[in-house]
């Protein structure tokens, strides 16, 4: 058993650990606190940019862009999953929210860090995975519930359907002294060049700070502080 952690992040995708959670997460192992990843997919269904020819060859490339991110964030406790990518909503759900809630209890994570309802973009894999996550985690007794945080954008959606399911942060973290090593750590997933320009030119604002909206409601928010 490893653990407990500080923070633990269950996530459907190689690269979504990174974009608007890697600082939080160099932060926090500096401090000396354990976290780790769930990774439930291999992302084999993303876009190749010319780089992988087919599924399990895209596979095997985003799973060493991954360790590679994890080697400049410097975590070590990591899960790599083969559910398959972008056809989370098709399986059976029972899997999911197994693995989710083992890995909570296996960790005993403070805190658990997920999508949204809304999934931030409404990708279905994001979606299904906040609902997995949540499932798992109301599985739990209680008083054995880690916090609860969603990835959370400060400006509202534009589509009216995501809007409905937007959480505002009410977690703020500084990440600005560890913006270099952000930066390279996002470079590592070069298959996903066109995503992190979108990113880039979407939310400048979260490379430097990061936010979250914790539901969980065991204290007081706002400082992003333990």
């Amino acid at each position: 058993m490893t653990g407990p952690l500080k923070l633990l992040l269950i996530v459907p995708h190689p690269d979504d650990e990174v974009y608007g959670a890697s600082g939080t997460l160099m932060e926090l192992l500096e401090e000396g606190h354990p976290c780790g990843l769930v990774t439930l997919t291999r992302g084999e269904a993303g876009r190749t940019l010319g780089l992988a020819e087919g599924p399990e060859e895209l596979a095997r490339m985003r799973e060493a862009e991954l360790r590679a991110c994890l080697d400049v964030i410097g975590l070590t406790v990591h899960e790599q999953h083969r559910f398959p990518d972008k056809s989370l909503k098709d399986q059976p759900q029972e899997p999911l929210v197994e693995v989710a809630r083992e890995a909570m209890l296996r960790h005993s994570p403070e805190t658990v860090l997920t999508f949204p309802p809304n999934g931030g973009n409404g990708h279905p894999d994001h979606v299904t995975t906040h609902r997995v996550v949540r499932a798992a985690w109301e599985s739990l007794p209680e008083a054995e519930r880690p916090r609860l945080w969603y990835y959370a954008n400060s400006s509202p959606p534009e589509s009216e359907e995501l809007r409905a399911l937007w959480l505002a942060p009410n977690v703020r973290r500084d990440v600005s002294r560890f913006v270099t090593r952000k930066l390279q750590a996002i470079a590592c997933h070069r298959t996903q060049a066109l995503s992190t320009v979108d990113f880039l030119r979407r939310f400048p604002g979260r490379i430097t700070e990061e936010t979250f909206h914790e539901v969980s409601g065991t204290r007081s928010v706002g400082s992003g502080q333990w």
